[in-house]
């Protein structure tokens, strides 16, 4: 089998984080989503303000934190091929960024366009808003209107990069586990 990298992502409170758990119970290679310990560091700095919302828009520089996040998963995606496992699994990917900046309506760079180009994932797994588990946290801001909101964006710019991806229908972990591992081609 050739090595493959996949994409779990989604909207805040999705079931995410539980589809990764779950496929690293499976034991597979699956990279966290690297803005949480990024929030909680933002948090503990004098160099953020008071986070209230997502913290993208919260620190005092939101470009320099999204090319901190831009670059933190391309480092991911590198470390990937020392992996001896022949399926990745990325909590959310490269793309994201850019999601999450047009929804805050953040510019950036054509670098960003660019490391999205370069840096290519095999396949897109989406989850979709999910009413009945959304739940908000110490590192999720947003509403669950917020949520459905930034799901079009996440689905919006899969698209514009030329990614088919599948989105994961409602049911339980190991139902969505079953749907991603029956969809890998």
């Amino acid at each position: 089998m050739t090595k493959k990298r996949i994409v779990i992502t989604g909207a805040p409170g999705t079931g995410k984080t539980s589809v990764i758990h779950k496929l690293e119970d499976a034991k597979f290679f699956c990279f966290h989503e690297i803005i949480r310990s990024m929030t909680q560091e933002a948090l503990k700095s004098n160099n953020s303000k008071a986070i209230v919302s997502n913290p993208i828009i919260s620190v005092s520089d939101p470009y320099q934190f999204n090319t901190q996040i831009l670059n933190g998963r391309i480092d991911q995606f590198r470390d990937a091929i020392s992996q001896k496992e022949n399926l990745t699994f990325y909590d959310r990917g490269i793309p994201d960024v850019l999601a999450y900046m047009n929804y805050f309506e953040q510019s950036y760079s054509d670098d960003f366009i660019n490391a999205c180009k370069k840096h290519k994932y095999d396949q897109v797994f989406l989850l979709p808003p999910w009413k009945d588990i959304y739940i908000c946290d110490n590192e999720r801001y947003e509403s669950f209107e917020q949520a459905k909101e930034i799901h079009y964006h996440l689905s919006d710019i899969y698209t514009q990069l030329g990614y088919d991806y599948f989105e994961v229908p409602f049911g339980t972990v190991q139902e969505r586990y079953d749907f991603i591992l029956k969809n890998i081609k």
